[in-house]
């Protein structure tokens, strides 16, 4: 039996102006030395069992004890053990990384004759040495929670607390923060690690699956895994279109999941059964579809009681774009440079109407300045941009006209209520009258906005800040999507919710270019660009790019494995390491 570093009894906790607990009743006990995934929707209870944890919040009813001390009668010893990673960045971005280092050796009160040593080890562990004199706010996402990490670990903590430290990272940065909390466990560490990415959970030694308070299992991911066994398929030979497929397959009563993955449809069935679909009902071609194994978000999905269903309501209200097969994005030569620093250099590539166009590429690689470029918020150095042949430098207001775009930053007023931010930009696209109103009502509908018409939107969960997003976004019924990261840190439920909505209204003709660091999301781009160091180095369709990364090692690579590979091998064959 593991020796218990975290011990939870009868655990409640309730705010105020919440109907319902954000805890309820939890029991649970965390052992030491191991690596424990707490994962749930959005809203689910995560951050504020992390903040009861680390002592930041009182119970309403239960109690916890952290290695034998109590969270409320011994909070400051608690704090003496444990390291806490809050979820948004909650560095100084006004100060470097080295002053941020400062501040938190200060906090920790690290003697001075053991600082430089300690510098040194953070800064060598986390790849932060050449960037010591750097401003936080100029670091990139995934340097930035390196740095998160390292100020966390200034005291050199028995416990380490992690509230979603990858939101927002790309791949390559998220397999070294796995690295380094890999090696910090070597060493006798703890880790709890809340995370919205579910392969993330499942590589965890045990996972706590929280759901709207309440806690529906504790145990090693592999089991809950199995609940799934045998009611997990892959749809393949699809002739046709994989979003219609996928759209008629999560329509069908005994399907409770699925996504595009690939050339292919991943479903799962309510029940274990060999014929879990009608196949003659989803395409005219000849479908197959054969068994493939269980991850961990199918059974996720499953325990929560599937994805709401293929239809996007949204897609309902959206009238059809007679597809004409035109180029309806596209860049020639767009470059960016900020003094010697070139953020964008040399994109040329073109997007046909009614595609799903996925911009892929670490953090800092440039996708957001091309983003601004392509929606006429950002004035290229060079180049030219073109939006349903609109020259964007010199028709950039009749060209917005038919453009969405949802940016990275949460960028809507946060001051203003949800009601007040639709009203507004529905009157910033020029809707007014009977057709405002009705547009605004369709969105509450859509987005099931009513329980939140009159809360500020900066203190929306997480889930309803994205939609809302969505919504002020698509209200004009826009030609052109532009989504930077429009699902970055929400949970899989959320995700599913957002890609019907794509999906659906791809099939009315609209064209969407978006980048994510989900690689299960890329999976339904019809066409990727992998964007790196400013330029585009590989394009083609999902299943493409894996073919490009096979090797002997890894014959069935995912399309994350292709994301790393082909970044590494570029690396190397022009001498950036």
């Amino acid at each position: 039996m593991d020796e218990a570093l975290i011990e939870i009894k009868n655990l409640s906790k309730i705010f105020k102006k919440q109907p319902t607990p954000a805890l309820d009743n939890i029991n649970a006990v965390i052992p030491k030395g191991k690596l424990i995934g707490l994962a749930g929707p959005d809203g689910a209870g995560k951050t504020t069992l992390i903040r009861l944890i680390a002592g930041l919040l009182l119970p309403t009813q239960g109690q916890i004890t952290v290695a034998g001390h109590d969270t409320v009668k011994d909070p400051e010893a608690i704090h003496a053990i444990t390291g806490y990673m809050p979820q948004k960045f909650g560095l100084y971005e006004d100060l470097t990384v080295q002053q941020n280092l400062n501040l938190y050796a200060d906090l920790r009160a690290v003697p001075t004759e053991r600082r430089e040593k300690v510098f040194a080890d953070l800064l060598s562990f986390t790849g932060l040495q050449p960037f010591t004199s750097r401003l936080a706010k100029d670091l990139s996402g995934g340097m930035k929670q390196k740095l998160g990490l390292a100020c966390s670990l200034i005291g050199r903590p028995a416990l380490l607390l992690l509230d979603e430290p990858s939101v927002g990272v790309d791949p390559i940065s998220r397999r070294e923060l796995w690295k380094m909390v890999g090696d910090l466990l070597k060493g006798g560490m703890s880790a709890l690690w809340s995370s919205a990415y579910l392969d993330e959970a499942e590589r965890c030694d045990s996972v706590l699956l929280l759901n709207e308070g309440k806690l529906l299992y504790n145990g090693p991911p592999g089991e809950l895994t199995r609940r799934v066994e045998g009611r997990t398929f892959l749809i393949s030979n699809i002739t046709t279109n994989r979003r219609v497929v996928l759209e008629k397959a999560l329509n069908q009563k005994n399907v409770i999941d699925g996504v595009i993955q690939g050339d292919n449809v991943r479903i799962v069935s309510k029940e274990r059964t060999a014929s879990p679909i009608d196949l003659k009902a989803l395409d005219g071609g000849a479908l197959t579809i054969n068994p493939t194994p269980p991850r961990f978000e199918d059974a996720f999905v499953d325990m929560l009681g599937g994805s709401a269903g293929g239809t996007s309501l949204l897609a309902q209200n959206t009238p059809m774009t007679p597809a004409k097969g035109e180029v309806v994005i596209e860049a020639q030569g767009l470059t960016k440079r900020y003094g010697s620093f070139t953020a964008a250099d040399n994109l040329t590539f073109k997007i046909t109407q009614g595609q799903i166009f996925g911009f892929l590429g670490p953090n800092g690689a440039g996708k957001s300045t091309t983003f601004k470029m392509l929606c006429g918020l950002l004035k290229p150095t060079s180049g030219k941009t073109f939006v349903i042949g609109y020259d964007l430098q010199k028709a950039p207001s009749e060209a917005r006209s038919h453009i969405g775009y949802m940016a990275q930053k949460f960028s809507l007023y946060g001051d203003l209520s949800v009601l007040q931010n639709l009203n507004f930009f529905s009157g910033i696209y020029n809707l007014t009258g009977s057709r405002q109103r009705k547009t605004v009502e369709e969105m509450i509908e859509v987005f099931d906005f009513k329980n939140y018409l009159d809360e500020n939107a900066n203190t929306l969960p997480l889930g309803f800040k994205q939609r809302l997003a969505l919504s002020c976004a698509v209200m004009h019924q826009p030609q052109v999507l532009f989504l930077d990261e429009p699902t970055s840190g929400v949970d899989p439920l959320v995700r599913r919710e957002f890609w019907n909505h794509i999906n659906g209204l791809v099939e009315k003709g609209v064209t969407v270019m978006v980048s994510t660091h989900f690689m299960d999301e890329a999976e339904y781009c019809d066409n990727i660009a992998l964007i790196y160091r400013g330029r585009i180095i590989h394009t083609g369709a999902p299943d493409a790019l894996k073919e490009l990364a096979k090797s002997e090692k890894n014959p069935s690579p995912t399309l994350e494995d292709a994301f790393i590979q082909l970044i590494e091998t570029y690396d190397e064959s022009h001498n950036h390491r």
